[in-house]
């Protein structure tokens, strides 16, 4: 895994960083990127060794196989479908408030404190890395020129769903369920953090429950599964959702869309972390990144046009609402289970360094945004 000095002069990401240029150039020179873009789905091993709880993750592999659609795994018993979501009382449109910060923080020991470093992602003008879509952007990481990504995206994304129907059309799943926040909004975080929680009130289970409720707004049937894949094991934590998946496929074929939503987690050589934002009508957000693949015929996605269309619409649909939420389409030969529908993205909120209420605050903005799009009916 390269440095993150060596992958930002490769053009990956630009960081508009104005507060503190100094210490993001001293940190570049001696910074490792642990980041799901760059590492999904094996993860960075090394850190979830030394960081990660045992009990939670244990039998690493040095160096995993990426998962593929043509190896599918047998569903296991235990991992048998379970539905959340569709049936919720109507929840008011109004987005809520964070709960008070309190006025004294707990403190951290000297000696695990680390700084949290705050920046937006956006794209990078003249960087053939990068394909501007409307108000989106999409960073190449495929070997199709930008003329090639040009001509895919003339057509539309074909993507739709029906409203007030009682047959899920939309499934939300985690395969990395356990990831969780930083519990404040500070410079500085207690280095003995994991970013891992079992509890789905505070985990990305939180997070695609008000992605969920928004879509319910609408009208849209959901499925929400919390099931913690990547518990006790992180590895094979793909396989198991793709039997979790393909068990929703099998018992509601009316599911046209599945949206697997997790966190991204960015850690430096000297223990500070990075944390994506956007503020928002006076409050902070945590920046989104979809993950849409591309197969060059070794990836098993036959299909993946659909969802990159679908990945770079719906990106400039937020784009035009919320300039800044959003970071760039992350475009990639990768499979993550992403051509089990017809429509299939991987949603990253923020990373390690935002908190759980950051997090949130995107899911309700973007889910009405989501919401229209499916419906046909954005602006």
């Amino acid at each position: 895994m390269g440095t993150l000095a060596a992958l930002l002069g490769a053009g990956v990401f630009l960081f508009s960083y104005p507060a503190v240029g100094p210490l993001l150039e001293a940190l570049l020179g001696r910074a490792t990127l642990l980041s799901a873009a760059f590492a999904m789905p094996e993860g960075a091993l090394e850190t979830l060794r030394q960081r990660y709880s045992p009990e939670l993750y244990e039998d690493l592999p040095d160096d995993p196989p990426p998962q593929s659609a043509s190896q599918p795994a047998s569903p296991p018993a235990e991992n048998a479908p379970s539905s959340q979501g569709g049936s919720a009382p109507p929840q008011s449109s109004q987005v809520e408030l964070p709960p008070e910060t309190p006025a004294q923080l707990p403190e951290i020991p000297p000696q695990y404190q680390a700084p949290i470093i705050s920046a937006n992602m956006t794209g990078e003008r003249g960087n053939l890395a990068f394909y501007q879509y409307g108000a989106a952007w999409i960073r190449n990481y495929t070997n199709l020129s930008l003329g090639e990504i040009s001509r895919v995206l003339e057509t539309p994304a074909g993507v739709s769903v029906e409203a007030g129907t009682q047959e899920p059309q939309v499934l939300i799943y985690h395969t990395h369920t356990t990831e969780s926040y930083e519990e404040w909004d500070r410079e500085i975080y207690d280095s003995r953090n994991d970013w891992r929680s079992l509890d789905n009130t505070i985990n990305m289970a939180a997070v695609g429950e008000e992605l969920a409720k928004e879509l319910e707004k609408r009208g849209i049937s959901v499925i929400h599964d919390t099931t913690q894949h990547d518990y006790p094991a992180y590895n094979g934590a793909y396989d198991r959702s793709a039997a979790t998946i393909q068990g929703y496929l099998d018992q509601y074929p009316s599911i046209k869309v599945a949206i697997d939503v997790h966190r991204d987690a960015v850690l430096y050589d000297d223990g500070s972390i990075l944390k994506v934002v956007q503020e928002v009508n006076g409050r902070k957000a945590a920046q989104l990144m979809i993950i849409a693949p591309c197969d060059d015929g070794t990836v098993g996605i036959p299909g993946w046009e659909e969802n990159f269309r679908f990945a770079a619409g719906f990106t400039q649909a937020v784009e035009e609402q919320y300039p800044g939420l959003t970071r760039p389409v992350f475009f990639c030969y990768r499979n993550y289970n992403l051509g089990m529908t017809p429509d299939s993205l991987l949603f990253e909120f923020g990373t390690n360094g935002n908190t759980l209420e950051e997090a949130k605050y995107t899911a309700r903005l973007i889910g009405p945004i989501l919401a229209d799009y499916l419906l046909g009916e954005e602006s």
